[in-house]
């Protein structure tokens, strides 16, 4: 069985990061999206806040596993016999970054591969950081997000 890790914050999971997901969960036979629980980064949801509002939102994907980690991600992959990390880039500019940790990783561990997928177009410029301002800013972020996940943003802060 190929197993696949999609790590992040998904502080909160947003349509392009489920789109990431769903070409992911097409590739390997499962995937587990794994929430970072970074207690140094203040965070806009708790990790088990995260974890409902990304279990709400996957029910269709039989292959998916949600979980949460501490400490190196290659560390995570070996408990849970994952051989590949899916990362997203949304643009050039994200690969700097993901191409340093790729390469971090393996040194870390070679048998963990990280593979980049492309989210579709209409989620290029989309994240969670984005997300959030727009919420603070009393804007509509309907077509951002997940139905669960925009009602939970707008019972927490009210937001269109």
């Amino acid at each position: 069985m190929k197993i696949a890790i999609y790590p992040g914050s998904f502080d909160p999971i947003t349509n392009g990061h489920l789109d990431i997901l769903k070409r992911g969960a097409k590739i390997f036979d499962k995937v587990v999206i794994a929430i970072a629980d970074n207690m140094r980064k203040e965070s806009y949801f708790s990790v088990e806040k995260r974890l409902e509002l990304i279990e709400g939102c996957t029910t269709d994907l039989d292959n998916v596993e949600i979980d949460r980690f501490k400490g190196l991600l290659v560390d995570y992959a070996k408990k849970v016999k994952a051989s590949v990390i899916i990362r997203g880039l949304r643009q050039v500019s994200d690969f700097e970054y993901e191409f340093q940790m790729a390469l971090m990783n393996r040194q870390l561990n070679d048998n963990i591969d990280t593979i980049f997928l492309m989210p579709h177009e209409k989620y290029t410029y989309l994240s969670s950081s984005v997300v959030r301002e727009i919420t603070k800013l009393n804007g509509d972020i309907s077509r951002f997000v997940p139905e669960n996940v925009l009602k939970e943003l707008r019972n927490k802060y009210g937001s269109k």
